[in-house]
């Protein structure tokens, strides 16, 4: 047992090792393969009235066809509140001076001071523009990678398959059928999830008669995807433009207000109800994955953490010996101890429909 324990701690540092020296690598093809599980039974359908690649390429193209209608919906959005920018500049530079007036008036702190600090924050609002202007290389280099390699795992699905089965012959191939729906299920749960964010986020800045509020509010949505970080951005771009576009700053803490809202109901009862149950880890599991998807692999690694260890769970469950740290993993209730005088419980049976095999 302690062999085994050994062996699998000196993989997992090898495989951690490698992830952050291979991430830029890693991780289109790890993207690329969850969308290629998710893919695989709208190109299948297709498949059975076309050949292989016709559909795969097809079913590609749909995608493409949804993104660009995504992305006209978020460009016509941007040219509205592009439209408004000279309203905008007007009232931002009203509040930089304003502002300014309160910290000398409050704090003490010269103009001079101010304007120190602020040529120190632009300087390094320059480095992270840097950094920015290196990310989006790589964001692009990423777009182009992913699609050739969900078209390549779709291609060679069946040779994957085989290689799996040659490397533990008399493995059953039952977890397949699991890992496909964890992984499904979860993308499904997301997506349901974004959607419901962005629609009470976009009433709500509505209520508050904020301009462009479903641009806002669905962009709000959509980075609920990147835990912790994602709320922050969603919640402090409408808080913004409120400060720019209204009179009183109560507005812009009404905008935060209504985020803190909805990202508790999404943190406490929608995200648990709709993602939670489909990939049944517990919440320590589920934040150790965030710590560390987020350390190894920063953002990206994040969003993966959560279906990458309801696969490990799964992988676990089948792997003989390694059932224990599955249970672990696992927010099903605990088998129950047979009551005084009652029949035992068979041990296999037990453990079987308490991890929901």
């Amino acid at each position: 047992m302690l062999d085994r324990i050994y062996k699998s701690l000196m993989v997992l540092a090898l495989a951690i090792t490698g992830l952050i020296l291979l991430r830029d690598i890693v991780l289109p093809i790890a993207f690329a393969a969850l969308l290629a599980v998710v893919l695989l039974p709208v190109s299948r359908r297709i498949e059975l009235r076309t050949g292989r690649v016709f559909s795969i390429i097809l079913t590609l193209l749909l995608v493409f066809v949804v993104m660009v209608l995504a992305g006209w919906f978020v460009i016509d959005q941007i040219a509205d509140l592009v439209a408004s920018l000279p309203d905008i500049e007007q009232r931002f530079y009203q509040f930089i001076n304003q502002f300014s007036t309160t910290i000398t008036e409050e704090f003490h702190v010269s103009i001079e001071e101010q304007t120190q600090l602020l040529k120190d924050g632009l300087k390094a609002l320059g480095s992270s523009l840097t950094g920015l202007l290196m990310s989006t290389t790589y964001l692009a280099y990423f777009f182009i990678q992913v699609p050739i390699y969900i078209f390549l795992f779709l291609l060679y699905r069946d040779k994957l398959k085989e290689f799996v089965i040659s490397l533990r012959p008399q493995t059953s191939m039952a977890w397949k059928k699991e890992v496909d729906g964890v992984i499904r299920g979860y993308i499904s749960g997301l997506l349901i999830v974004v959607l419901i964010a962005g629609a009470l986020n976009s009433i709500g800045l509505l209520l508050l008669g904020i301009e462009h509020a479903i641009f806002f509010g669905f962009l709000s949505g959509f980075l609920t995807v990147i835990p912790y970080v994602g709320i922050t951005v969603g919640a402090a771009l409408p808080a913004m433009f409120a400060l720019l576009t209204k009179e009183s700053a109560w507005y812009a803490v009404g905008v935060i207000g209504i985020h803190a809202f909805v990202q508790f109901l999404e943190g406490n009862f929608i995200t648990p109800r709709i993602t939670g149950s489909r990939i049944s880890v517990n919440a320590m599991g589920a934040i150790l994955a965030l710590l560390l998807g987020g350390k190894i692999l920063g953002i990206p690694g994040m969003i993966l953490a959560v279906p990458t260890l309801g696969v490990v769970k799964i992988l676990l469950l089948h792997t003989p010996g390694m059932r224990p740290f599955a249970l672990v993993l696992g927010d099903e209730p605990p088998a129950v101890d047979p009551l005084p005088g009652a029949a035992p419980l068979r041990p296999e049976e037990d453990l079987d429909q308490s991890v929901g095999v």
